[in-house]
């Protein structure tokens, strides 16, 4: 398991009984996780003195329970960026923290890469972790995402990391019609990345299955890359498709043409008073 346990201003200190106790900057939160099965005793006081909990409904969805004030945005650091965290609808705060592993990840490889000119396409880019971070790495990036409220965010974060004047593209868009049309135009880009839902709708009521759409869509972002390409990642939180299922993909689109090698792990969060891993996801991932 790969794991992001470079946080400093996010701890995830304790989980029991389907919840996550998590320090969000000095802000501790309790929020829902089906992965959490276990019924370990919730021995640490924080448990009882948090500041807000996500409780779900019965009906679908949920609210935020806060027992203490809140303010509507604060920040959090993870190595030279700042991300604005928003406690919001169905639990999240606007980042995953897990995904710092594949921010690394992906920043090394442009660093390694020794050039300038490092296109990466973001695909179901949500709030703009891994773009702020490529940003900053030096790539030139094209951010898509059907959510024009997610794009703004974004773009808030790329501001409060101090990289928004570096070069990229925030475009509200079906991603798939997005590669569609770039693969007419012929354009190319030296990292693909996507972290796709399991179920979503893009902006003109488009259903989106993730079992029943994530080859067809590699396939086409095969298309994309170029003859130089770097990196082609892929996240996914959906327990039906185990890395093996993401790397034969991989394995079978990408290394026929451009060579190289695929590898796929889960990837985790270090859980503090246990001294365990939270899986949360699998990446798969194809560099040269």
């Amino acid at each position: 398991m790969r794991v992001s346990d470079n946080w400093k201003d996010y701890e995830l200190i304790d989980s029991s009984e389907g919840e996550r106790l998590e320090r969000w900057g000095k802000y501790i939160l309790i929020r829902p996780d089906p992965q959490v099965i276990w019924s370990t005793p919730k021995t640490n006081g924080l448990w009882y003195n948090a500041d807000a909990r996500y409780i779900r409904s019965s009906s679908g969805g949920g609210s935020w329970d806060v027992y203490k004030k809140l303010p509507d945005v604060w920040q959090i650091g993870y190595s030279e960026l700042k991300f604005n965290i928003k406690p919001m609808g169905f639990k999240h705060t606007g980042i995953f923290p897990e995904q710092a592993v594949n921010w690394d990840m992906t920043a090394r490889v442009i660093a390694d890469a020794h050039r300038n000119d490092i296109k990466m396409l973001n695909l179901f880019a949500y709030t703009g972790g891994a773009t702020v971070s490529a940003m900053n790495a030096g790539a030139t990036v094209t951010h898509v995402d059907a959510s024009k409220g997610m794009v703004q965010w974004a773009k808030e974060n790329a501001e409060s990391s101090g990289v928004s004047d570096r070069p990229v593209r925030w475009l509200v868009d079906d991603c798939k019609k997005f590669v569609e049309r770039e693969i007419r135009r012929g354009n190319r880009y030296d990292i693909i990345i996507m972290d796709p839902p399991s179920y979503g709708r893009g902006p003109g009521g488009e259903v989106w299955k993730l079992e029943n759409e994530v080859y067809s869509l590699c396939g086409l972002c095969a298309k994309l890359l170029s003859d130089d390409a770097l990196l082609f990642l892929i996240n996914s939180y959906t327990t039906g498709l185990s890395p093996s299922v993401m790397s034969y993909i991989l394995g079978s689109l990408i290394v026929p043409q451009h060579g190289g090698k695929v590898s796929a792990d889960e990837i985790g969060l270090p859980v503090t008073d246990s001294g365990l891993v939270l899986p949360s996801g699998a990446s798969a991932y194809w560099t040269r």
